[in-house]
């Protein structure tokens, strides 16, 4: 394949794994401490929660699982690899080629269409241009978006912005897929169908989804719940 990394991946990893993981932020003259000795295992096929009050340390154990942060001490891997041992440009492959993304802002480019949009990772993986078609108009298809595939983000409606964003997210068939307050912005209408719609690519794809949440409908459809206090696990349903 051609995004093969360093031989620092460890055997017989879940797609999540970290181990006494601590984050300190230093803000001056003073430490804040956002995750402090964290063990979490994320497993294939999962649909997991992460819950818990601002500043619990969520969007930080997402964001050290995304390479778009580095831990202060501990091991943090995804698919194997261990994110510390990895050169910058291989963290970026791994970003590209095994995580997926879905923000609360959509993160969509505004120039591209949904389609481009949509298409966008497997373009840079460098996927040939019938294969990437088939894939992205299956996927515009399944998340009901047929016939918008050449309207730009400020043509469609937030929930449907989030709809691209969620396509473009499990496209390239990522490892895991990383969804952060990803029913932030919309009514409960659309929050209702989107959680419906990442439901069914769980169970349809084996998508393997992890959120950090405050939102309940979310949490109750949830198959597991971790439950984060002071950046600690408190509760976990597993």
């Amino acid at each position: 394949m051609a995004w093969l990394l360093p031989k620092t991946q460890l055997n017989g990893s879940p797609v999540v794994r970290l181990q006494k993981v601590s984050k300190v932020y230093h803000q001056g003259a003073v430490d804040v401490h956002a995750l402090r000795d964290l063990d979490l295992y994320i497993y294939e096929g999962e649909f997991t929660a992460l819950v818990g009050p601002s500043g619990s340390g969520k969007t930080t154990t997402l964001n050290l699982i995304g390479a778009l942060d580095k831990a202060t001490s501990g091991l943090v891997a995804v698919d194997g690899w261990d994110l510390a041992a990895m050169a910058r440009s291989d963290l970026s492959r791994l970003r590209r080629d095994q995580i997926g993304f879905v923000f609360q802002s959509y993160n969509l480019i505004p120039v591209l269409t949904a389609y481009e949009n949509a298409e966008m990772v497997m373009w840079v993986q460098g996927i040939p241009a019938a294969e990437r078609r088939e894939r992205v108009m299956e996927l515009l298809r399944s998340v009901g978006l047929e016939g918008l595939e050449d309207r730009r983000p400020t043509e469609l409606s937030g929930g449907q912005q989030q709809r691209v964003a969620i396509a473009r997210a499990i496209a390239a068939r990522p490892a895991i897929v990383l969804a952060d307050e990803p029913t932030a912005n919309v009514d409960s209408e659309t929050a209702e169908s989107l959680i419906t719609l990442m439901e069914r690519l769980n169970r349809e794809e084996n998508v393997t989804f992890l959120f950090s949440t405050h939102d309940p409908r979310v949490v109750e459809r949830a198959r597991r719940v971790v439950h984060m206090v002071d950046g600690r696990i408190e509760r976990d349903t597993a």
